[in-house]
């Protein structure tokens, strides 16, 4: 047995075993793992030597399924939703965990086990993994784990988020730029994200004549990312991939706007299926506006308008729905307005890092902003209260100080996972998901996919070419 298996096994507290004979990995003590095991397994897997972290991720993602966890696709799900084969409405969370992945995920799992909610997914944008520092295997490792501490059985549901295309560098070098983003786009299906959202709007212009011309980049370059994901995908496996014709913006998408984008998409795509639901920008922005003693100015959502773009990709294009991003600046209280609206995803973000924020050790938070004032000084907009400066900025200290955050006491962390498990538990209601797990694991198609130790290799070069410290892109 290799060197490096023997090492992850001992940190598990040997709880695991793999099988002589047919290299399968077997879990001995399930309560021992989850009790003890797990967590000094995730923590290898994230900080580990390189070496290590790859034994660790493929001890990982081995233990899942061997438990009945998989990363799956929700394209079948949609496509239900768009066909009317589903039980009831409801709007997905997709939700982006920035800082202490592993106990927040930990958190979203107990709740959702007791709501017996299946619809929920767990993703990180491309600028996220920039500047959270954590790349596509760490992301999955970490939620599969926390899935195996909670004891959840089923699809997991992972999403590579606004999957863009850098406008500059595009421009400066398309060919380097598309290769890039393809190369992100394998790195995540090998990690188990079978869910992408392809963000090929930055192309748009609104200063050509028409829709058509307007759109025209937009739609070519998202058929021709489709078809890469379609050959690239594991086998029976479909993978969930979105699309996009806005997310924000000055303008709110229209209805016309979908049909042109989609027409011509349909024409160019050379792989079936298509996409399963489309982004579009219906009044939010990403992260909210900053007022300058820190406090959000409210979101003005268009209900009327995202029902009005849902129903169309329903009803002429078979897909889900609209997808909303943009909303942690909408009290939760209003969430169920997008589940009436037929929004079929809604993306959330910074609500999920203030509430962390909030409750971090105050000299940590401390250490944070004094980073943020010498690190991010350029960052610094005029006119920005000091309040403005941090809470757009503090993105950015999520990578550098991750150890710092997930060292934090046990107590301390407990603490957080309490209140991020009631957060969760009023995310799910108010987005109708409760009493999804049913519904989901009678449409969702799962299967056993296993890895070797090599697929877990470290070593690709960080996305470097996008900078951290461009716009967020996500709610």
């Amino acid at each position: 047995m290799n060197e490096l298996i023997r090492t992850a096994l001992a940190a598990s507290g040997n709880s695991l075993e793999i099988d002589a004979y047919t290299g399968r990995l077997r879990v001995t003590d399930e309560m021992l793992l989850r009790s003890h095991g797990i967590d000094a397994l995730v923590y290898l897997a994230v900080f580990g030597q390189p070496e290590r972290r790859a034994a660790a991720r493929w001890l990982i993602w081995e233990t899942a399924q061997a438990l009945g966890i998989h990363p799956a696709s929700i394209h079948e799900l949609y496509i239900g939703r768009a066909r009317d084969r589903l039980t009831h409405t409801f709007t997905t969370p997709a939700m982006n965990l920035r800082a202490l992945s592993y106990d927040v995920a930990r958190a979203a799992f107990r709740a959702a086990i007791k709501a017996k909610v299946g619809a929920f997914m767990f993703e990180l944008s491309r600028s996220e993994m920039v500047y959270t520092d954590q790349r596509p295997a760490e992301y999955a490792a970490c939620i599969l784990a926390a899935a195996i501490r909670e004891g959840y059985r089923g699809p997991v549901f992972l999403q590579s988020d606004h999957f863009q295309i850098n406008a500059r560098n595009y421009v400066a070098n398309t060919d380097a730029e598309l290769t890039r983003l393809r190369n992100l786009i394998h790195e995540s299906i090998r990690a188990g994200f079978y869910n992408i959202e392809l963000d090929t709007s930055t192309l748009v212009d609104v200063n050509l004549p028409t829709l058509e011309a307007q759109q025209r980049v937009n739609f070519e370059l998202c058929a021709i990312l489709s078809d890469y994901v379609r050959t690239h995908q594991p086998p029976k496996v479909d993978i969930s991939i979105g699309g996009e014709i806005g997310e924000v913006g000055d303008k709110n998408s229209d209805v016309h706007e979908l049909r042109v984008f989609m027409d011509h998409y349909l024409r160019h795509i050379r792989h079936q299926p298509g996409l399963s639901k489309l982004s579009v920008r219906a009044g939010t922005s990403a992260g909210g506006v900053v007022l300058p003693d820190g406090s959000i100015a409210a979101a003005n959502v268009d209900f009327d308008r995202l029902k009005e773009l849902s129903q169309a990709a329903r009803r002429e294009y078979m897909m889900g729905g609209a997808v909303q991003h943009g909303a942690s600046s909408l009290p939760q209280s209003e969430f169920h307005r997008f589940v009436e609206a037929g929004a079929i995803e809604l993306h959330l973000a910074t609500g999920f890092q203030n509430l962390l924020f909030e409750h971090l050790p105050g000299n940590l938070v401390t250490d944070i902003y004094d980073w943020l004032f010498t690190h991010a000084a350029t960052e610094r907009r005029p006119g920005d209260s000091d309040r403005q400066f941090i809470y757009r900025t503090r993105r950015l200290a999520n990578g550098p100080f991750k150890q710092h955050i997930w060292n934090i006491t046990d107590f301390e962390k407990a603490e957080i996972r309490r209140l991020f498990e009631e957060h969760f538990t009023s995310l799910y209601t108010a987005l109708g998901v409760n009493d999804t797990a049913a519904m989901v694991a009678n449409i969702v198609l799962t299967h056993q996919i296993h890895k070797r130790l090599e697929d877990f290799e470290i070593g690709r070069a960080p996305d470097h070419e996008l900078s951290a410290r461009e716009p967020a892109g996500t709610a």
